[in-house]
Parts: structure tokens; C-alpha cells; sequence
């Protein structure tokens, strides 16, 4: 369709953004502008540009505008169709547009998107002030919410009515003129401090390169790094080189095998450092300010912390709750992670090292106990971990559980050449939804792994609106005629994601701000953590750990030898883990006005619980990506917290005999996955268990149970 005359289309010229009044011509120049003419509705990628970006979010927003006034202009009583509903519908265009700009700036980014991130950011910002500190559509929704228990509404309307008020609440609505426009600064400024943060990290970690010259200086390193890095080096145009780089598969391998001691250093301090290096993409500063308008946004709204802002809408409801459980866990956990330094101290002192060991020894000194103690060497596993088969492992699991089947589609566009989809269907073959899955390392993504929607599950006029999902990740890709082969921890991480995947694909609620993963944030891990369970069971382990040259199933003495493993390191694991929720939580819980040094405040708060110096925080603050650019502020805690939903969740399973009991699936698809956000989910999780959880699985299962 012809955009409308007066949007303006978009020109980058040598990385700046220059807006001009040209109308892009064309019938159907914007595929953004109506409803994709694609299968499945999916994005219409092949046709997409960065030129439609900006007059799309212009458009969109313009166009919710317009709904929002239509909706506190009318003269009718406020209803919950007329005023909530409503509220509910508005905005389609700029959610299709973001859905797609959002996820390709994380997952295939260039200077262009993040040109346009950094126009859009401070506009969005103020088109979601516009909208929740209007008073006059807060009037018709507060009319409702008053009204609420006269109101015939079901389960979910009465959800979707209390969250729709609440979202104005936490928002500002209820502040006075003088202290709205303050909100308003603050969200301005802080859009764009996360945007920022998270440009600043992914510059960093491509910025920094380990070449290796002498093949000597490898000595300890798997044939299968050295040829990665060997590729890596090549296509980057050094030949007869070695590359390493911060990206997961290749610095986490180099720390784990190489005996080059002064290597393993360097390429450690630089992966701790990442944001702290005084330089333009130095993220101390940034954090400081976040911090700062985090509580001071949270003190407007008359709470203590940003922290018990946030965890007002969580399963843990305070600060006190969150604290309880990671302090608990501290003090099972720190003195076995004690314990393993004490042993990794006296293999290097075995050795005649006469060195203290430090954090860029630990991961290298855990190998070898495993492998000394447990004769188990991580490597040995990885030819039976082929992608495909692990794909179509995970696809039989999900049959298993569920009856649901896996359909790989080719002709469907993709945003980049490495990205596969798949067509997922019921028993009876009816469409459940589409999958995206993006699993290999490149410089346009940013790091981790993550699950995200383009398209949000819902019912609108009686009809399913189908969801749209995708699962990015950050795994080594093929290496020259060998396919590409996961670690054990890589098929934790992909097992992980498609939980989530799940969760999103299999919901079956009527609103899609209700729909899927929206759920508290301590509760949306135990859909993919409780997927994790199931990787290594003997069962499914004969569905897909076929050794990619022999078709022969992996021994399950080797597994056992992994397992047995994997009880050693739990302390360190668990540690640095909760070393990171404990620092968010520090950062979260000070009171507005309390002037910060990321850093300094970092070291403080690590000194406070005696953190050893061989263990850094998970995430230290420089490069604290969830908490500083993305939803997890305040809310780390929650991968523990929802550790010992899984746990529990799984035991379930595994109590019956099998874990395939299709009682137990079927009653925590049905009271788990199918819910979203549509109930309180510790009731959610008592309809599927019966009960609350019980921690003593998750120490059970991280070799803890008997440190307390």
C-alpha cells in the first residue's frame, strides 16, 4: 500500500541517521503498513529494510494515538470491552514493528538499526508517557477497575483489567503534573542508557582479539578449538593464525583446556573487563546513572527501592523473600566452592607450579579434577552431540510429552542465511505456530542466548492468532567438512530456549498481553529450566547422541562418568551465580539519591559476603546485560528461584516411573504452559504439583544437600 504523504523515509549516511519528507513510492513499499501476506503470518524478512523501520514506529504510533483518544473521547459509561478491550487492541502496527526491529538489533544488528535505535528510543519512550499519564484515559480505566466486583468477568478478563490498571499505576498515572514530568525525563534518559550499555558491550566484544602465532602456544587445546580458531583467524583474514575472541565457544574452551598460563590470563581479564576499560565504550558511568534513575523513578512512586518495585509483581512479592532464598543458598553453596579451590590448589601444588591459584586458573583446574577424579573428559561427548540430531531429539521429547510434531519449512523468508524455521503442529495436524532457530556465533549478535516472539498468541474474533517464535544462540557452527557439534552445555542451553519456546507456542489464553512468557520474571524460567531435566535421561539420550560419523548411541558409562562430574564445580557454579543476583539485588536496593562507583560498589558489596578472589560475579557489573539492558533488573534471583520450581516440577515426572507420564504432561501443559500470565503463578504451579515446591531437589540435584 501507498504510505501515507508527509511519513518520512529514512536515508544512513556513514553511520548517521538523516530523516527527509520523500515519500517512499510504491503500492506496497511499507510491509510493515498491513497485515503480512506471508505464510503463517510470519515477517515478510526478503522484503524488509531499514528504510521502513521509521516510518512503520511513526505510523504505529501515530495510529495507537488515535485509538487511545478514540477510547477516552467517547461519551459511553466506561466498560471493560469499551475502555480495557479496548486498550488491549491498540497498538498492532507498532507491536509488528517492533517485534521485528527489537529482535533483529539483538540478533543481526548493523550501524543502521542502531542509528535508528537511538533516533526511535527517546520517541517510544515518550509515546508510552502519552498513553499512561494521560489522565483522562486513566479516568475511564480507574472507572472500571472501581467497579471491578460488579463486573460478570471471567478469570482473565478480571487478570487483564487488574494488570491494564496497574500498568497505569506503576507507570505514574496517580502523580501529580510537577512529578509526571520528572517520570517523563527519566524514561527519556534511561531509554537510552540501556540502549547504549548494550551497544557499548557487543563494540567491546568484538573489538577484542587473542591471535596466536606459534602452534606451541596451543599446547591443551581439543583438536576441535584449535581448528575453530584456526577457521576463525582465516575468515577474519589471518592466515596460518589462531583466533580467539569474548564469544562463549571460543573464550570458555581456551580457559578450560590451554596450559598457557600467562594466555589464560590476558584473555580473562579481558572478558571480566568488557565496559571497563575507560574508554568510549566504558559502561561505569552508564550503570551509575541507571542505578540513580532506577530509584529515584521508584521513590516517585512512593516505594523504598527500585527493588520493591519490582518485586511487588514477582512470586517473591519483596526484597526480604529474594534475599532469604540466595542467602540461604550462600551459605550451602560458598563453602563447597572453598572446598574446590582448597583441592584445585593442591593439584597445582602437586604439580610443583609454586603458584597461587586465581580465577584464570579455575575453570583449567576443574578439568582436571574431572578428569582425574570422575575420568571424564568434556570433549569425549561432543561427537555424539551432532546439531541435527540434538534438533530432532528435542522434537521426539517434545512428541513425547505433548503430541506435537516438528515440520522444517525452506521456503519461508528468514533475516539471515544461517536461520531455519519449522512448523509446529498438534496430534491431530492442526497449525500450533511457527519456530525460528538461530544457533551460530556472529559480530551482528549480541552474546547469550534468549527466546523471543514475533508474534504473540491470542484469540481475536473467535479466531486463534497464531504465534510466531524464535530461539537465538551463540553455538560454534560447522568447522570445514566436520557439522556442527554441541557441547554438553550447549545442549543444556538449546534444551533451555525451547522450553521457553514452548511456553510461548503452546499458550492458549485470549489476550496477548497475557499470552506465553508474560509472566513474572521468577516464574518464566521454570518452563525452559525444567526442560534441562530431561537432556540426559537415559530415555532421550537414544534419541539423539549418535556419534556423527558411527551412528553409534553414546555408552551410557560416559554419561554416568558426566553426571558424577557434574556434582563437582557445583559450588563455584552456584556461587558466582548468586554472586551476580546478590550485586543485582545490592545495586537495586539503594534508596534514591545515594550517588554510586559501579565498580567500587561492586567490590564492597563482594567484600561484604567474603567472596574469594579466584570467583568473580557470573556477570560483573560492566557487563550485566540483563539487568542493564534488558528485564532482569531486581530480578536475577529469579533462574535460582525458578530452579526450585523446576526441580520439584521434574521430580513430579520422575516420581511416576517415567518420565513421559502422560498425566503429568498433560497437567502441566495444561496448568504451566497453556496459562500464561492468565493466574497467579504459585496457584498455577499448585494445580499442576498439588503442593508448593520443595528446595530439597535443587540441592539434590547440585550435590548440596549435604552442606546444610
Amino acid at each position: 500500500m501507498k504510505l501515507k504523504k508527509g511519513i518520512p523515509s529514512m536515508i544512513v549516511v556513514c553511520g548517521m541517521l538523516l530523516v527527509t519528507e520523500k515519500t517512499v513510492k510504491g503500492q506496497n513499499s511499507n510491509p510493515f503498513m498491513e497485515e503480512y501476506d506471508t505464510p503463517y503470518g510470519v515477517p515478510p524478512f526478503d522484503k524488509i529494510t531499514t528504510a521502513h523501520f521509521v516510518p512503520a514506529f511513526q505510523e504505529g504510533m501515530k495510529q495507537q494515538q488515535q485509538a487511545t483518544t478514540t477510547i477516552y473521547r467517547q461519551r459511553s459509561v466506561p466498560t471493560f470491552e469499551n475502555t480495557i478491550e479496548a486498550l488491549e487492541k491498540s497498538g498492532k502496527l507498532l507491536n509488528r514493528v517492533s517485534a521485528v526491529f527489537f529482535n533483529l538489533s539483538s540478533a543481526n544488528t548493523s550501524s543502521e538499526l542502531e542509528a535508528i535505535s537511538k533516533q526511535m528510543a527517546p520517541e517510544l519512550s515518550r509515546h508510552s508517557d502519552d498513553i499512561y499519564l494521560n489522565p483522562d484515559l486513566f479516568k475511564r480505566v480507574k472507572m472500571v477497575y472501581d467497579k471491578r466486583d460488579g463486573l460478570k468477568l471471567n478469570v482473565e478478563q478480571k487478570r487483564l483489567l487488574e494488570k491494564t490498571y496497574k500498568n497505569f499505576v506503576r507507570s505514574g498515572a496517580n502523580l501529580n503534573a510537577a512529578q509526571q514530568i520528572k517520570m517523563r525525563e527519566i524514561n527519556k534518559e534511561f531509554s537510552l542508557l540501556t540502549l547504549n550499555f548494550g551497544q557499548h558491550l557487543l563494540a567491546e566484544v568484538n573489538a577484542f582479539e587473542l591471535i596466536i602465532d606459534h602452534e606451541k602456544d596451543l599446547a591443551g587445546l581439543p583438536e576441535s578449538v584449535k581448528a575453530a580458531a584456526a577457521q576463525s583467524a582465516k575468515q577474519s583474514g589471518k592466515t596460518n593464525k589462531w583466533r580467539f575472541t569474548l564469544r562463549t565457544p571460543s573464550v570458555m574452551p581456551f580457559l578450560q583446556y590451554s596450559e598457557n598460563r600467562v594466555l589464560r590470563e590476558k584473555i580473562y581479564k579481558a572478558y571480566i573487563n568488557r565496559g571497563n576499560n575507560n574508554d568510549v565504550n566504558d559502561n561505569k558511568e552508564i550503570i551509575s546513572r541507571i542505578v540513580a534513575l532506577r530509584a529515584e523513578k521508584a521513590s516517585l512512586l512512593g516505594y523504598s527501592s527500585h527493588a520493591d518495585f519490582v518485586l511487588e509483581e514477582s512470586m517473591a512479592k519483596s526484597p526480604k523473600e529474594a534475599y532469604d532464598l540466595l542467602n540461604g543458598l550462600w551459605d550451602a553453596a560458598f563453602p563447597v566452592a572453598k572446598q574446590e579451590a582448597a583441592e584445585m590448589q593442591a593439584m597445582m601444588d602437586k604439580e610443583g607450579k609454586n603458584e597461587k591459584l586465581e580465577a584464570w586458573d579455575w575453570s583449567h583446574y576443574a578439568d582436571k579434577i574431572r578428569k582425574e577424579r570422575y575420568n571424564y573428559d568434556a570433549e569425549e561427548l561432543r561427537p555424539y552431540f551432532k546439531l541435527d540430531n540434538v534438533q530432532d531429539g528435542f522434537f521426539k521429547v517434545a512428541n513425547k510429552l505433548y503430541g506435537i510434531t516438528f515440520k522444517a519449512l525452506a521456503d519461508l523468508p528468514v533475516y539471515h542465511k544461517d536461520v531455519t524455521a519449522y512448523q509446529v503442529k498438534e496430534a491431530d495436524g492442526s497449525h500450533i505456530g511457527i519456530i525460528y532457530m538461530d544457533f551460530f556465533t556472529r559480530a551482528s549478535k549480541r552474546g547469550g542466548a534468549w527466546m523471543t516472539s514475533y508474534a504473540t498468541q491470542s484469540y481475536q474474533d473467535g479466531k486463534r492468532v497464531s504465534p510466531v517464535v524464535s530461539i537465538v544462540c551463540n553455538f560454534s557452527g560447522p568447522n570445514g567438512d566436520e557439522p556442527a557439534l554441541f557441547t554438553a552445555d550447549e545442549v543444556t542451553t538449546f534444551y533451555h530456549e525451547m522450553g521457553h519456546a514452548l511456553h510461548g507456542l503452546l499458550s492458549d489464553v485470549k489476550y496477548r498481553s497475557l499470552a506465553g512468557t508474560s509472566v513474572p520474571r521468577d516464574f518464566v524460567e521454570l518452563p525452559s529450566q525444567v526442560m534441562e531435566h530431561f537432556a540426559f535421561e537415559p530415555e532421550v539420550l537414544q534419541f539423539y547422541a549418535k556419534h556423527y560419523k558411527t551412528g553409534v548411541i553414546v555408552p551410557q558409562e560416559l554419561i554416568t562418568r558426566m553426571k558424577n562430574a557434574g556434582k563437582f564445580n557445583q559450588g563455584f557454579e552456584t556461587v558466582e551465580y548468586l554472586a551476580a543476583s546478590l550485586l543485582d539485588m545490592g545495586f537495586h536496593t539503594l534508596p534514591a539519591g545515594k550517588e554510586i562507583n559501579a565498580t567500587k560498589f561492586e567490590t564492597a558489596e563482594m567484600n561484604r559476603y567474603g567472596l574469594i578472589r579466584q570467583i568473580a560475579p557470573r556477570y560483573r557489573s560492566t557487563y550485566f546485560q540483563h539487568i542493564f539492558a534488558s528485564g532482569y533488573s531486581a530480578g536475577y534471583y529469579s533462574y535460582i528461584w525458578s530452579a526450585v520450581l523446576d526441580s520439584d516440577a521434574f521430580a513430579a515426572f520422575k516420581e511416576t516411573g517415567n518420565i513421559f507420564d502422560p498425566a503429568v504432561a498433560k497437567s502441566f501443559r495444561k496448568n504451566v504452559l497453556e496459562k500464561g500470565g492468565t493466574i497467579e503463578p504459585m496457584d498455577l504451579y499448585k494445580a499442576f504439583r498439588g503442593k508448593e515446591p520443595d528446595m530439597k531437589h535443587l540441592l539434590k540435584d547440585r550435590g548440596l544437600d549435604k552442606a546444610l
